[in-house]
């Protein structure tokens, strides 16, 4: 299965779905008038996120916030719709993710730009510090996704620096 598949319904499973809340009906259709490219952006940008705060094989409350005001902000999408994202990526994530990190990645890659790209890896470091620590599996595992959209080191050590207080590996 598509990750982006994850983000759109069909219409057999909206039928199906007719006891659904009506805040659940008004996301799914939110999703489905998104367009497919921005969809698949936002899909990719909040997988990534929970690449990094999925690293230890534990997402924490605090991670899940932050990937949720970050995708709301980024994706430009009502908080309602920016929770559901965070969501579906995250139980993606959990399921799929060691197997899938990778392909996700390198979409993300081809479609983004290099502004949209640090945009990500800033993203990055701000879910993996608001526990108030970067741990070095952290701090590892973006450095790996760095290297996959082709970032150059010292755009990554840029990055790194405004998060420095917070780096385990520092203190």
């Amino acid at each position: 299965m598509n990750l982006l598949d994850l983000f759109k319904s069909s219409p057999q499973k909206q039928d199906q779905d007719r006891s659904d809340s009506e805040t659940i009906r008004k996301i799914s259709l939110a999703i489905d008038k998104l367009p497919q490219k921005q969809a698949k952006y936002i899909a990719a940008f909040a997988f990534i996120l929970g690449r990094v705060a999925n690293v230890d094989l534990h997402i924490s409350l605090e991670e899940i916030n932050e990937m949720e005001q970050i995708v709301e902000r980024i994706g430009e999408l009502p908080k309602e719709l920016a929770t559901l994202v965070v969501q579906i990526a995250k139980s993606q994530h959990v399921m799929f993710g060691s197997t899938e990190s990778y392909v996700v990645t390198q979409e993300f890659n081809r479609q983004a730009s290099r502004p949209q790209k640090l945009a990500l890896l800033h993203c990055l470091f701000a879910v993996s510090c608001s526990d108030q620590a970067i741990s070095v599996k952290e701090d590892n595992e973006i450095r790996s996704i760095s290297r996959e959209l082709r970032l150059d080191h010292a755009e990554f050590i840029a990055a790194r620096s405004n998060f420095r207080g917070f780096l385990n590996v520092l203190k």
